[in-house]
Parts: structure tokens; sequence; C-alpha cells
């Protein structure tokens, strides 16, 4: 009976242990796959990593745990662009991009901002930016504020403003910041009245400007040099209190002061500004040597020195620019030694054209070499300051070979490169249509051939090398030349004598209701007298007054004496000449003396070598023409004597050189 017993407590324990056995395997496999890790939380944690890395400036690790991720969702791109974007990696930001969209993985609100933010910070995805604009409006996002605020500030870096505005104008609410923006795209176009508008409009709309929005007022204001309505709103900051708690609204105004002239509103601006930092010191520095105030530039230099503020290039360039504007080298030479102190002269690629630019106006153009050549790498820039330089001081053939240079070393080329070696060239007594060739041809090529500057200079090198017909195709291939245009064409045509042509093109331009400066005149007036036009040219310089506005100068009044004096009307020149008083200088008396020998006339030419006399009597070429008169109409006497007081006052002829080329 006991066995029994014991027999049935054995199986039931046995069958209660296998029960119990399965119940807790079943219980283990439960709990076991409790623990293994869900994919979408491990994407959470990698996400969380590398906004944490990207955070703390850790790009590269970031990629390193975005590259380790097998599963990836559109948070961790965002994450990916964004940074990138931050840390300048623009084209790697966009790949990202693109490797997302080919993966099937459908971008959010988020994904625009950025992507749209990347295109509009490089210049070199503009057509991708627009790409991105169509797929917004495939997947539904154009409503989106933030999506449509990140497409207006697409639009206005790529200067398209009138897309950007149609954007801002369907936008159904409008934010501060898309405001903002739209006053940087029409502050940085230079249209003042489209800024005007759009800060009227912030007005209507409740929005209160911020410091970014006055920096943009203020800075649009500078441009167009709108004093009075930059005090209005120099007013409106004071009263806001931006002046005191934004440093850069301060600094906005020092600028915009000292864009209008106003150097004592700009001083009192920074005066008033309670934390100066070193661009309110640099701008001041440079304000006051800009307008020539340089003891005062000196003395806050020194100022801002003392409180520990170092000098910016800014500064250094002010300096710089006033030394070459009045040919003052040993100022430039004490700047120049600042410079190397600082170390500016390795540094900044400004500061080193500016010093070859200052030697140079100052004609010290060996120093402008010697800087050129201590140079670590030959740039564009200082390439081009050397060539004006050389152009300044008249050594044409060293601006042709150095051009040559440029395009050997593939330092490349712009329109200020081209437009100085075409002026080398017209300048050059060995022009040839060959060599203008060439250089058109490079021109074309580079993409400059349209360019106003350059086409001005491609006229006048054609038409000194008597290719007239080529210089009349470049200025007919413009979209639309502007009035220096039509006077290099105007000039052409006087200086082959086809002065017909010249009133041709001046009534051309009362065509297309442009109106010429005194220069332009000057050409026409020019060509007239060359070919005998003196009716033409006598209305033309009776009516510039009440028709164009210019008031005839000494250029203006030498121009009519000499073609009266060439058409023989040498009374008629001698009654201008008396009627202009101060505006008749030695060469317009000496044209007319020069008629007077020509047609006979003693008693103007009398007249005129006295006046010529009493206006230049330190000139030895004025004592050799009068005394050539005196001779040529038989007064040997007082010709002699005039030789002996030109020889007793030691006066000498400049010799000159002539050059002649045999066989090329």
């Amino acid at each position: 009976m006991r066995g029994a017993q014991a027999l049935n407590f054995i199986r039931r324990t046995t069958t209660l242990a296998q029960q119990h056995i399965r119940s807790t395997a079943a219980t283990r496999l439960e709990f076991g796959s409790c623990l293994e890790e869900n994919p979408n939380d491990l994407v959470y944690t990698h996400n969380r990593k590398i906004d944490d890395l990207l955070k703390s400036g850790n790009l590269i690790s970031a990629h390193e745990v975005f590259d380790g991720m097998s599963v990836r969702d559109v948070v961790t791109y965002n994450l990916m662009i964004s940074g990138n974007s931050r840390h300048g990696c623009s084209v790697k930001a966009f790949e990202l991009y693109a490797e997302m969209v080919s993966h099937g993985l459908r971008e959010n609100a988020s994904t625009f901002p950025s992507v749209l933010s990347v295109c509009s910070s490089d210049e070199g995805l503009c057509r991708e930016g627009i790409q991105v604009h169509c797929r917004v409006i495939t997947l539904g996002f154009e409503c989106n504020m933030f999506v449509r605020s990140a497409l207006v500030g697409l639009y206005a870096s790529l200067r398209l403003v009138h897309v950007a505005l149609k954007l801002f104008d369907e936008m159904p609410e409008r934010s501060l910041a898309v405001c903002n923006l739209m006053l940087r795209c029409y502050c940085e176009s230079g249209d003042s009245k489209g800024l005007f508008g759009v800060y009227r409009r912030m007005g209507a709309e409740g929005f209160d400007e911020n410091g970014l929005s006055y920096c943009y007022m203020i800075r649009g204001c500078s441009n167009d040099r709108l004093l009075c309505e930059g005090k209005q709103l120099h007013c409106l900051v004071v009263k806001s209190g931006w002046d005191v708690c934004n440093i850069f609204v301060a600094n906005a105004l020092v600028d915009l002061y000292s864009a209008c002239g106003d150097l004592y509103g700009s001083k009192r601006s920074f005066d008033s500004v309670p934390e100066k930092d070193v661009i309110s010191w640099n701008s001041i520095v440079s304000v006051f040597a800009d307008y020539g105030s340089v003891l005062e530039s000196l003395d806050l230099l020194r100022k801002m020195q003392f409180l520990g503020k170092r000098p910016s290039v800014r500064s250094f360039m002010s300096f710089l620019n006033f030394c070459s504007r009045n040919c003052d080298i040993q100022s430039g030479k004490q700047i120049h030694c600042c410079v190397l102190k600082m170390g500016f002269d390795v540094s900044s690629l400004h500061v080193q054209s500016a010093l070859i630019d200052m030697y140079g106006k100052c004609n010290d153009i060996e120093s402008s070499v010697s800087v050129y050549q201590s140079l670590p790498d030959m740039t564009l820039e200082c390439c081009n300051s050397l060539m004006t330089s050389l152009m300044h001081c008249g050594i044409t053939k060293d601006i042709i070979e150095m051009f040559g240079l440029m395009i050997d070393e593939g330092t490349g080329i712009d329109e200020v490169t081209l437009s100085t070696v075409l002026k080398a060239l017209s300048l050059s007594e060995a022009v040839t249509s060959q060599s203008c060739t060439l250089v058109h041809c490079r021109a074309t090529k580079s993409g400059y051939a349209s360019d106003a500057a350059v086409s001005c200079s491609l006229i006048d090198a054609y038409s000194k090398s008597g290719q007239n017909e080529v210089s009349r195709k470049v200025f007919d291939e413009l979209d639309s030349p502007n009035i220096f245009c039509w006077t290099s064409i105007i000039n052409g045509y006087a200086r082959n004598g086809m002065g017909r042509d010249c009133v041709e093109m001046l009534k051309e331009m009362d065509g297309k209701n442009l109106i010429p400066d005194e220069v332009t005149i000057l050409s026409v007036l020019s060509g007239c007298s060359h070919s005998g036009l003196v009716e033409e040219g006598e209305l033309i310089f009776n009516s510039m007054e009440s028709k164009y506005g210019i008031i005839p100068g000494r250029k203006l009044h030498a121009c009519m004496v000499d073609m009266l004096g060439r058409a023989g009307l040498v009374e008629k020149a001698e009654k201008l000449l008396l009627k202009a008083r101060g505006d008749a200088d030695c060469i317009a008396w000496s044209s007319l003396l020069q008629s007077c020998r020509i047609h006979g006339n003693e008693a103007i030419g009398r007249r005129a070598a006295e006046a010529l006399m009493d206006i230049e009597p330190d000139s030895f070429a004025v004592y050799i023409q009068v005394s050539k008169f005196y001779f040529e109409i038989g007064d040997f006497e007082i010709s002699r004597r005039i030789r002996e007081i030109a020889a007793s006052r030691e006066l000498m002829r400049e010799i000159g050189y002539s050059s002649v080329t045999v066989k090329n």
C-alpha cells in the first residue's frame, strides 16, 4: 500500500515538475523576446548620438556613426544634412539628400528648409535648388510657412527678386524671419523702393522690427545715400533702444553717416556706442581715412590699439587708398611697416593688392614690383594691381608681357585684366589689328566680350589700329550700350576723321533718350573739327547747355577754337575766347595763334601771342611758338628778343624721341 502511494506520489511530482519546466521555459522564452532590441529604438538611439556629436562640433564622428547604421530614417538624414550645412560642407549635404531620396525615404517639413538653405549658401547648387522647389510642390509642402520661407531665401540668394516677392506675397501667413529675408534681398540688390515697401508692410501687419531688420534698412539707406530716410530710421532705433543693445545696429549707423558724407554724424554715432567692439573702431578709423581726415584717423587708430583692439584689413585699406589718391608715398611706407608688423602682407590678399596699387599710384614702380615679387602666390587681384600700376607709369610693354605670363601660368583673367591690356595696346605705338584680335578672342572665350568696360577698350584699340568697321561691329553686338560705349565709338570715329559719323551717332543717342556727357560732346566736336563740319559743330556747341545741361569748360572752348581756326574763322575764334575769359587756357590761345600763322592774320596773332605769354610765362614751347610767329610775319627783332628772354630764363625744351618699325 505504501509502495503504491509512493509510486503515485512520484508520478504526480514528475508531472508537476514537467509542467513547471514547460511553464518556466515558456516564461523564459517570452522574457527573452522582450530583451531583443527593437530596430526603431536602435535608430532613435543612434539619432540621439549623432545629434549630440553634431552639437559638439564633431562632424567626423557623426559620419562614423551614420555609416555604421544599418537602418536609417528621415530624422537621421535631416540631422546629417543640417550638420554638414552648418560646417560648410554644402555639396556633401546635398549628396546626403540625394541618397535619402534614392532610398525611397519621403521628406518631411524639416527636410526642405535644411536642403534649401544648403542650395542658398552655394552658388553651384542653384539649379538643384530649383529642382528641390519642384519636389516641394509635388509633395504638397508649398503651404508650409517654414518651407515657403526657405524658398524665399533661396530665390533671394539667387538675386531673383521678382520670384522671391511672388512667393512672399502668396504666403498665407508671414513671420518676422521671412520679412527680414525680403529686406536682405532688396538691400543686396540696391532697390531702396522695394526695401521700404516691405518695411511698410511689416508695420501694417503688426511686426515689431528687430535688430536685423534695422541693419538691413540702414544698409539700404547707406547704399543709396539716403541721409534723410536714414536719420528717420536712427530716431526709430533710438526710441526702440536697438542702438544701445545691438552693436551691429550701432555700427551700421556709423557706416550710414560716413556713406552720406556726414563725418560729424558718424563720429556722434560712434561715441554713443556703449560697448565698442573692434568693428566699431575699424569703421570710424576707415571713415576718417576715406574722407581725408588722416590726423583724426591716426589718433583714433592709436586709441584703438591702446585699448587692445586690433586694426583690421579695412582700416589699412582705407589708409592705403588715401595714400594712393594723394600720392603720399611717405605715409604709405609707414602704413606698409604697420602691415608688415601685423602680418597682413601675407595673410590678406586685399592689403597686398592695395600696397601694389599705392606704390604704383605714387610712381614708385620699383617698390610696386618688389611687393608683387615678395608674394607667396601669384593671384589674379595682385596681377591686376600691378598691371594698372604699370599703366599709370606708362610702361605699356610690360603690361602686354604680363598678360601673356598670366595666360601661361593659368592665373586666370577677368574684365580688369582685359580692359587694362587693351588700353595698353591702344596706347602702344606698335598696336596692330592682329594683337587686338588675339585679345578679343581671349575675351570671347572667357565670357567677358559683352562686358561694358572690355567692349569700350576693344572699340578704342580697334579704332586706334584703323579698324573702324570692326570697332563698330563690337559696338553693335552690345545689348544695351551705356554712355561710355557710345563715347568710345564716337571718339574712334573722331580719331579717324569721320566727323559725319560722329554727328550721326549723337543723333542716335538723342533718339534713344541718352544724355551725352562733356567727354561725348568733346569727341563729337573733335570729329567735326577734323572733318570741317563747322556749322554742325557750332550748332552742337551753342545748344548743349540748353539741350544737355552741359556748361562748356576749357576743353570744349579749346576744341571750338581749333575748329573755327582750321576753317579760317579766326575773328570768331577770338571773340569766343574773349567771351570765355577764365575758361580760355594756354591750349586754346596756342591753337588760335597757330591758326593766325596759317591764315596770315597778323593783328589777331599779335594779341594771341601776348595772351599766351601772359598765361604761360615759363613755358619754353610757348616762347618758341611766339618767336616763330613774329619771325614769319617779318618782325625779326621781336623774334630775337623773345628767344633771348627764353635763354636768360634758362628754359629748356623737352627732348622728344621717335621710333620706327622696320620689317615688323
